[in-house]
């Protein structure tokens, strides 16, 4: 999910941030540690489901008792775990250590090497050993537009598309280490050019395609793209996204700058939309269409970069996370092959943009090397209706699917009867990541979606850490509602102290990893102190994750938020990821966020947002009734101060709720920074004018 939010941690993207559910016992430490404090809580999920026995029979992991085995194997020989599982890939050379180095300690000290000596192309295990084996005519990639149009790319075709994208590239004067930024819809193009510029070595920047010329131009400076690949446009609700334009204009800020790097925008005729035209742009079919459809991959070193993301932070610069390649596609295939226990009939869709880190990982990287058959939707959940999303799952008999609990929320508002209109009995396992699911929200998940019968996959991750960290494995592990249960095997992860010393079952503190892994990221473009100083500078000797967490006495790990959503009421540190799990678990509420505001006398006082069920009246005597709920479920303290009312919260395209613009609308100021990638403008004036009405 992971780069959103300013603070002393590493911010969550859109998909990939942070996981939370419900909590209870101590909330002290999981800020500043100056505090205390203890709040019991009554909504601890003690239900356990257990992997259905026909599920773990052909699963990939299927007993805890394999999985302690693969913990106890990384344990007493990580190296060698490690090596086991790079050689999931397709390796031009071997190599001859499998990691250098450990995590920094100072600004100018590097990140630790992985696979050190070995060389291979990203695309050799994506696409060449599948395209030329058994795979060949298997479908690689099933695209759905939002207007209805359809397309299937089988392994071998996908082949020929990224040859004939990276001879294009090439053409245009694009070499290993040259940056490309790619501005695009969740079309098949998407992935292809991703994956072209992988074959180059070319590094690129994929940038969401809700983000503003701005914040595009920003990013487009910071990495000096050479490149830009995009289109005319893209279909969202009907309406024609503004791409090319928002190229153009981002260009002509970093020309009257002075610093354009860009040299040619690639553009893809997708919507049939007027733009503007220069000596610059070319079309993608007269470009890439051409173009010859083969291409030797050149094998590059281990440590060469992938790609760098940026996260959208709420001030300051933009933070470029960068990946390499052989420990990222290590681990973005080893945890694509036991989370999700991807099977070769499967039809996987995640349902993330490529311009988040999920996207990456979980869309193009990781499937892909597995040989999996992956499904992109360019468009909206509701879109032309509220049951789009289970018309695509039965049509194209979606079998793995992966999506934000945002969406999930939203699913259940919109009622139980659109699922039922479609078969969904294709389904066998089904995927959550990004932003908090609360109890409430994973059994609807389990029962109206998976028909109590889908395993639940609950994920934490972040754009840093490059793959899933934390997760069941869905024919092993026990789950419980709002847990991401234990690590994965390979990862150390931990709950502590600021000073580093652990935290005792069910006490709240720091997220760490305590041991390097491949995935990791490798630094921030051009800011390598800031990289050290954010991820290994709060806590000695470990990765800091910036989320608090508890660990209850069976081990298993509940997420509590971001440490910068932790709310200080009259001296005791709440966790707003607690209060919205007990507004949501009111049967009139369908979903809330919490943000505190400056006051004097507290400290803060907590305000909520909340979206009710459809047919529920959003007046004082709810408003009263669900402070009362609050306060019965985890204690006075947590009685919300304020009780806003919305028919919708402030989100992404992704489905995060910006919480940032709502603490500033509940702090009395006008919502400031980017709110480029919400998905409606309007929410937000809304918003604005209901506080405003107040004066």
């Amino acid at each position: 999910m992971a780069g959103q939010g300013a603070g002393p941690g590493p911010s969550p993207d859109a998909h990939a941030g942070t996981h939370a559910g419900t909590h209870a016992g101590t909330h002290a430490g999981t800020h500043a540690g100056t505090h205390s404090g203890t709040i019991e809580s009554s909504l601890v999920e003690t239900r356990t489901f257990l992997p259905p026995p026909a599920f773990a029979a052909a699963a990939r992991v299927p007993s805890m008792a394999a999985y302690d085995a693969m913990v106890a194997r990384a344990e007493t020989d990580p190296e060698g775990f490690w090596a086991e599982q790079a050689k999931r890939l397709a390796w031009a050379t071997p190599w001859t250590a499998v990691v250098e180095g450990g995590f920094p300690r100072a600004g100018t000290d590097p990140a630790p090497t992985w696979f050190v000596g070995g060389t291979l192309n990203a695309t050799t295990s994506c696409v060449d050993r599948h395209a030329s084996g058994a795979r060949a005519n298997k479908p690689a990639i099933h695209f759905e537009g939002e207007p209805g149009d359809t397309r299937t790319l089988t392994y071998a075709e996908l082949s020929r598309e990224v040859n004939r994208t990276a001879n294009a590239l090439a053409a245009l004067g694009v070499v290993a280490g040259d940056f490309v930024a790619i501005y695009l819809p969740m079309i098949p193009e998407a992935a292809i050019a991703m994956l072209a510029c992988a074959r180059l070595g070319a590094p690129h920047t994929v940038v969401f395609g809700g983000f503003s010329a701005d914040a595009l131009a920003d990013r487009i400076a910071d990495c000096g793209a050479k490149v830009v690949i995009t289109a005319d446009g893209g279909w969202r609700r009907g309406v024609v996204l503004p791409l090319k334009p928002n190229v153009d204009k981002a260009i002509a800020k970093s020309l009257a700058a002075g610093v354009s790097s860009v040299e040619h925008v690639v553009v893809v005729k997708r919507c049939g939309n007027a733009v503007a035209w220069s000596d610059r742009d070319l079309w993608w079919h007269e470009t890439v269409g051409p173009a010859p459809t083969e291409h030797a991959a050149q094998a590059f070193p281990s440590e060469h970069p992938l790609y760098s993301l940026y996260t959208s932070g709420t001030t300051g610069k933009p933070k470029g996370i960068l990946h390499t390649t052989g420990g990222y596609l290590t681990v973005a295939a080893y945890s694509t092959a036991i989370v999700f226990d991807l099977r070769d009939e499967d039809v996987y869709w995640c349902t993330a943009d490529i311009g988040w880190v999920t996207g990456h990982s979980y869309v193009v990287y990781g499937p892909l090397a597995l040989g999996a058959t992956v499904l992109l939707y360019e468009g909206a959940p509701n879109q032309p209706g509220p049951d789009r999303f289970w018309a695509i799952v039965a049509k194209w008999k979606v079998s793995v699917f992966y999506t934000a609990p945002t969406a999930v929320r939203s699913f259940m508002r919109w009622g139980d009867e659109h699922p039922a209109k479609h078969d969904l009995s294709s389904l066998r396992l089904l995927g959550s990541v990004g932003e908090p699911i609360n109890p409430e929200a994973w059994m609807w998940y389990r029962t109206a979606i998976g028909g109590d019968r889908c395993p639940i996959v609950d994920t934490w991750w972040q754009t840093e850490t490059g793959a899933i960290m934390i997760s069941p494995l869905p024919g092993a592990t026990p789950t419980r509602p709002g847990s991401a249960t234990r690590p994965l095997p390979g990862i150390a992860a931990a709950i502590v102290h600021r000073d580093g010393t652990p935290c005792a079952p069910n006490e709240g503190g720091f997220l760490v990893v305590t041991r390097p892994w491949p995935s990791m990221l490798r630094t921030i473009f051009g800011d390598h102190e800031r990289f050290v100083a954010t991820y290994f500078g709060e806590v000695e000797g470990v990765y800091f994750a910036g989320d608090g967490a508890r660990q209850d006495s069976d081990g298993n790990f509940w997420i509590m938020g971001r440490v910068d959503d932790v709310i200080n009421v009259a001296g005791h540190r709440l966790s707003t990821m607690e209060i919205e799990s007990a507004l949501v678990s009111h049967p009139k509420v369908a979903e809330a966020a919490v943000v505190g505001r400056p006051d004097e006398l507290k400290g803060h006082a907590i305000v909520a947002f909340v979206t009710p069920r459809n047919g529920v009246a959003a007046d004082a005597a709810l408003a009263a009734e669900l402070r009362a709920h609050v306060a019965s479920q985890i204690g006075a303290l947590a009685r919300p101060e304020e009780v806003r009312f919305a028919e919708q919260l402030p989100k992404t395209r992704s489905g995060k709720i910006m919480r940032r613009l709502l603490r500033e609308l509940a702090s009395g100021s006008t919502a400031r920074g980017d709110t480029t990638t919400l998905e409606d403008q309007g929410v937000l004036e809304q918003l604005a004018q209901s506080f405003s009405n107040d004066d």
